[in-house]
């Protein structure tokens, strides 16, 4: 069959793997991820979190391991929560000299200086009421807590954390702990704003690997309202303003169109947190061979680097570690 028709041809750039490959806008690398860690005390302790297969609650005698693996695998940075035995009414686990992520930090850096530590600044894990601050009439008091995250950031840095990354959603968090590590000689120490953190349900597993659900009530007055987007640009300007290095919008999969607005409106790294939630469907789908979960975790990645994000703090960080390699 002939004819004279004449139409642009997109299908010329698809043509095979290697032209494909030759055209692709956005990669993902080994380099773009920070792998999450779930540092438990006591010893020889290695339990799989129930709700998400392949990640575990690992105690400090396997924390050399796990950093020989990663770097096996390429994976350059790590982000620290504990899990910690005691628990009280202001969280002062988070920021005792000998609490579990401190322990977990220095070992990291003795074992394996060139790991990036990136320090989870909270108080969720520690508090025996499961909120991120302190309790008054059944509220979170947004000032005193203050105090504790920033006495948090520097003992977390004095340990050796190479990045502070204030999860806590107070009003004020990045100026409070800026002055704070600034005051303690810490001034080259960057700020990973947990900026846009949105209250959402896709945080549910997580909860259950950091022990750390709320005893009463809920996160909303503190964590963003999924229907507002021009909320998020007001936080992330604020944290910027405040003296924020990075700016995380969490969680990524149903809030790209959020990614993609801070990405246009700040020129700081942008980073994207799969969360628990989106992990754990994907597994479970997976699990039931309902889907092709290699392809299905690199599409939904390369949708967060597409839309703006420039790192992405992923449970699948050595699953794509691994397949990159293969």
């Amino acid at each position: 069959m002939t004819n004279d028709w004449e139409f642009k041809r997109h299908r010329r750039l698809r043509s095979s793997s290697a032209m494909r490959s030759l055209v692709r806008e956005n990669h993902i690398k080994v380099d773009d991820f920070i792998y999450p860690l779930f540092i438990i005390e006591g010893d020889n302790i290695k339990n799989e979190v129930p709700s998400m297969p392949g990640v575990f609650q690992i105690s400090l005698d396997h924390v050399k391991a796990e950093m020989e693996e990663l770097k096996t695998l390429g994976i350059k940075a790590v982000m620290l929560f504990g899990v910690p035995n005691e628990k009280d009414e202001k969280g002062t686990g988070a920021f005792d000299e000998n609490g579990i992520v401190q322990q977990a930090t220095r070992l990291i850096k003795k074992e394996m200086p060139e790991m990036l530590v990136v320090a989870d600044t909270c108080l969720c894990e520690y508090t025996s009421h499961g909120h991120c601050g302190v309790i008054y009439n059944h509220d979170v008091d947004n000032d005193e807590s203050l105090e504790l995250l920033a006495q948090t950031a520097v003992s977390q840095v004095q340990a050796g954390a190479d990045i502070i990354a204030p999860s806590n959603m107070m009003d004020g968090f990045v100026t409070v702990i800026r002055q704070a590590l600034n005051e303690a000689g810490y001034k080259n120490i960057p700020i990973m704003s947990y900026a846009v953190k949105y209250a959402s349900a896709f945080f549910g597993p997580f909860r259950e690997a950091a022990d750390s659900e709320p005893q009463f009530g809920d996160r909303k007055t503190y964590q963003m309202d999924p229907s507002n987007r021009r909320d998020a640009l007001r936080e992330a300007e604020t944290d910027i303003e405040e003296g924020a290095d990075f700016l995380i919008v969490k969680p990524a999969m149903s809030f790209l169109d959020i990614v993609r607005d801070v990405r246009s409106h700040f020129n700081a790294p942008i980073v994207a947190y799969n969360v628990s939630g989106e992990y754990s469907m994907v597994k479970a789908a997976a699990q039931n061979g309902w889907i092709n979960e290699r392809e299905l975790v690199l599409e939904k990645l390369t949708a967060m680097k597409r839309a703006g994000a420039d790192l992405i703090i992923s449970y699948f960080a050595k699953d794509v570690a691994k397949w990159l390699q293969g």
